[in-house]
């Protein structure tokens, strides 16, 4: 738009001149006129739209008359105060817009008919009327040097763009689109109403404070319906945490059925419940029905701007679909001399309104004479003494408070320029007679006072008061609770205060319902977001190890770590081991101990028998060696069970290996000497190598020094440790997961171990078989085969067993009493097999513990003598 100076400017005012022409009758008949020295312009919506052509409808008696008495009245209190303006009657020229922006146009056009004729006499030959004949001259109009209006956003923009081509400052009473902030456009524009921007953010901080995060917006077309969701929109998504489902917008002349598509579509979107409106009184009103005929009365939480604000005529008879509905208006207050005013108003004291008598008829439902015309029969005749609240309801309108402060606002700006103009003076100046609006301008920007409600008013660089707003809510009448009707639930002063415990919804419920896309997610459980729609998600819980780290992500715990049982967090993982007092322990231990005191008590019965023939013939020195490894084997359970740490672990790695070794080389040594013998003796009566108990021993030892060494060096390139096992038993179920205590022994070494002592057992095995034709002279022979027999089926069940249960749960205890089970029952076997029976008949038979006459078979004098010391067979 081009500035007042700008080169346009001359062609603009001369269009300006021309309907000018045409609308000057229209305009000096259709006003409010006070005569003052310093006249201010108003622009009321006194008619509503008109329909089929009409520029103007029926009338709007609180937004129309009311507002227009409220200027009215606060020019009444200027003119009567000493102290403001002394001498200076402020006058005024009040138009109706009948709610239209081109007509409001046409109409504020008359407010700059002074400055147009006043800076434009030079070319007055420039308009002419048909046929070429100059206007007639008129009186000159009065100058406007502000304006109060207008009402609707949309009338106000079209105005202001006016007024601001001439520099007269302009100071809404109602308009809130934000729009009007843009200062480089209206530069000229002041409000004493918060816009919707502030409007929005109180809206949106209730939004949040609900609770809800996915709403819809309703607006009519338009300045006011469209800037307002756009504030919203745009605040929303700065804010964050509320996002936008639908964005509906009401065509400025809907179509039939228009009402029931917006609802349609609403639905389409279900979990959006929260609608946030920002439309005209009409458009509400058509949207409660259609949700109505939809029968969705209390599925729509709706959220209305102050256009719904605590109006009663956008939801009358439609009450039930707008329960719980949550309302904003700009705060304010009841003017109680205001109503003490309009209550006095009559037809005789107020002829000034020429709409009053118009307002008459329609507030008392009756019918005035005009030119001795009878009204008709079926409406009363108004007889003139009707009062107004005594005959007819009244509530004052909601912006007459704003309606004063705009007027006020205009006076203390005057006051301050007329007190820096014409210091001392009384009346007006020469300085003061041309009022520059730029200078005036200035003056409204800074002022600074308590408003008729007794709040601050003023202005900010955009002119924009600042934002207070109170907030209702509908609630539905209750006899218990109270009456219903709006209900004050907070307020907004730059932050929210509402109650949330006051707010009652449909079904009287007190919980604040949900417009959410997703419920919440559950503990332990995280949002996988939808994409582009960013308050949609799919809850994914932290299953397995993992934990909710935050609302969106889920982590593993530490190795040494388990989640807690809703999967919010991490908590140690227990630590376990075989413990003495364990149902797996107690077999192995029960074996243990048997065989000890078993294998303790042949040693013993040996020991005390030691020359006897049993004890010769067993070959007592390798019997010794052999008891011995068999005890070590009952012995390493023991260790098995005992906890670990670095001597035990060490003592396992020893001993493990050790009583097996002894064992089967002491057998293997036995067996090979009785083959070689029997095998020598087939072919020389000479004896083998090697026989002697000496030599004996020296081969067990020999064969056993292998482990031995093997061992030394195991512990010396890997020192012996305990370790906690985190993997062992970390099952599928967080819950049974378990850390294991154990040395630092794999399955494969502890086999190791063993694998040693495993070959000596298959070699003696070996030489068993080959040794199963001794003659039965050799009575250990067949023993010790049936002792490997045993021991290697045993063993051969023991590796299924072992390696099977590998990733049980159960594996610490499966293995270990698997592990120790085998060895004590191939140390049993051993024991069972060679020795108890000797013992048996040491003890319990000793007449057969003598030496028996030695045959004098052929047979037996091929085979060579036994070594010194040693009997080859045992007395029967």
């Amino acid at each position: 738009m081009a500035g007042p100076g700008s080169a346009g400017e001359p062609r603009l005012r001369a269009l300006l001149r021309a309907v000018l022409a045409q609308a000057g009758a229209a305009g000096a008949a259709g006003s409010v006129r006070l005569a003052g020295g310093l006249t201010l312009g108003g622009l009321f919506p006194v008619h509503a739209r008109g329909a089929a052509g009409r520029a103007c409808g029926p009338l709007k008696k609180e937004q129309g008359v009311h507002r227009l008495e409220a200027m009215l009245y606060a020019l009444d209190r200027v003119n009567a105060d000493p102290e403001l303006l002394p001498g200076v009657r402020l006058g005024a020229r009040l138009l109706d817009t009948c709610s239209r922006d081109t007509y409001a146009l046409e109409q504020a056009l008359s407010f700059v008919q002074a400055l147009i004729r006043r800076r434009g006499d030079g070319d007055e030959g420039a308009v002419r009327c048909p046929g070429g004949v100059p206007p007639l001259r008129s009186a000159p109009p009065e100058r406007v040097v502000a304006v109060v209006g207008a009402s609707a956003s949309s009338v106000s923009i079209m105005v202001a763009n006016v007024l601001r081509l001439f520099a007269i400052p302009q100071i809404s009473y109602a308009s809130t689109a934000p729009e009007l902030s843009d200062s480089t456009r209206y530069d000229f524009f002041s409000r004493v109403v918060p816009p919707d921007s502030y409007q929005a953010q109180a809206m949106v901080d209730i939004v949040r404070a609900l609770g809800w995060n996915y709403v819809s917006t309703l607006a009519s077309e338009g300045n006011y319906g469209e800037s307002g969701v756009e504030a919203f929109v745009q605040i929303s998504r700065e804010a964050g945490g509320v996002c936008i489902a639908q964005s509906i917008k009401i065509p400025r002349e809907p179509k039939p059925g228009e009402f029931n598509k917006v609802i349609k579509r609403l639905m389409e979107t279900p979990n959006a419940r929260g609608i946030i409106i920002f439309a005209n009184e009409d458009d509400i009103r058509r949207v409660l029905e259609a949700a109505r005929q939809a029968n969705l009365t209390g599925h729509f939480l709706w959220v209305g701007s102050d256009s719904w604000g605590a109006k009663t005529s956008p939801i009358l008879n439609l009450e039930d679909v707008a329960v719980g509905a949550i309302t904003i208006l700009p705060k304010r207050a009841s003017i109680d001399g205001f109503d003490q005013y309009f209550m006095t108003r009559s037809l005789e004291n107020n002829r000034r309104n020429i709409w009053f008598a118009e307002f008459w008829e329609e507030n008392f439902n009756c019918k005035l004479t005009s030119s001795g015309t009878q009204s008709d029969d079926s409406t009363r005749k108004c007889t003139g003494e009707e009062r107004i609240g005594r005959d007819s309801t009244y509530e004052q309108e909601g912006k007459v408070q704003f309606v004063i402060d705009a007027v006020y606002a205009i006076a203390h700006a005057l006051h301050s320029m007329h007190q820096a103009l014409c210091p001392g003076l009384t009346g007006l100046c020469p300085a003061m007679e041309t009022t520059d609006g730029r200078v005036l301008l200035q003056y409204i920007r800074a002022v600074r006072f308590n408003g008729s409600a007794g709040t601050p008013v003023m202005f900010n660089e955009n002119g924009d008061a600042p934002g207070r707003y109170d907030i209702f809510q509908y609630q539905a009448a209750n006899g218990s609770a109270g009456s219903g009707g709006y209900q004050a639930v907070g307020q907004w002063a730059e932050t929210l205060r509402l109650d949330v415990e006051a707010l009652l919804w449909s079904g009287e419920l007190r919980e604040v319902p949900r417009s959410q896309c997703s419920l919440p997610c559950g503990p332990g459980e995280r949002k996988k977001m939808v994409k582009g729609v960013p308050c949609c998600w799919h809850c994914e819980p932290c299953d397995g190890y993992r934990f909710q780290v935050d609302e969106f992500t889920c982590e593993a715990c530490p190795g040494d770590m388990r989640p807690t049982r809703n999967h919010t967090g991490c908590r140690p993982t227990p630590v376990v081991r075989l413990t003495w007092s364990s149902p797996w322990a107690a077999p192995p231990l029960l074996l243990a101990v048997l065989g000890s005191v078993a294998t303790t008590t042949v040693v013993a019965t040996f020991v005390r028998h030691n020359n006897t023939p049993i004890v010769r013939a067993s070959g007592r020195e390798l019997s010794y060696v052999l008891l011995t490894g068999i005890f070590l084997i009952y012995a390493i359970t023991f260790l098995m069970v005992a906890e670990p740490g670095a001597a035990v672990c060490a003592a396992r790695r020893l001993f493990l290996g050790l009583g097996t070794t002894l064992s089967y080389s002491a057998l293997l040594t036995k067996t090979n000497r009785i083959y070689r013998i029997f095998e020598q003796g087939k072919r020389s009566v000479t004896p083998p190598p090697f026989i002697s108990p000496t030599s004996q021993l020296a081969i067990t030892f020999s064969l056993t020094s292998v482990q031995v060494v093997g061992v030394m060096a195991w512990l010396g390139a890997q020192p012996p440790h305990s370790v906690i096992d985190y993997e062992e038993q970390r099952t599928v179920d967080p819950e049974q997961a378990r850390g294991v205590l154990k040395c630092d022994m794999s399955d494969l070494s502890l086999i190791g171990c063993l694998g040693y002592s495993l070959l000596l057992m298959v070699t003696c095995t070996v030489y068993a078989i080959k040794a199963r034709g001794v003659p039965e002279t050799f009575n250990e022979a067949k023993p010790i085969g049936f002792t490997m027999y045993t021991t290697c089926i045993i063993w051969l069940a023991f590796v299924p067993i072992f390696f099977g249960t590998a990733q049980s749960a159960e594996k610490i205890y499966i293995q270990t009493t698997t592990l120790t089970v085998s060895l004590s029952l191939s140390a049993s076997v051993s024991l069972g097999m060679l020795y108890v029976p000797k013992t048996y008949v040491i003890l319990f038979h000793p007449e057969q513990n003598v030496q028996k006459r030695k045959r004098s078979l052929k047979a037996t004098s091929t085979v060579a003598a036994p070594p010194k010391g040693e009997d080859t067979e045992a007395p029967k």
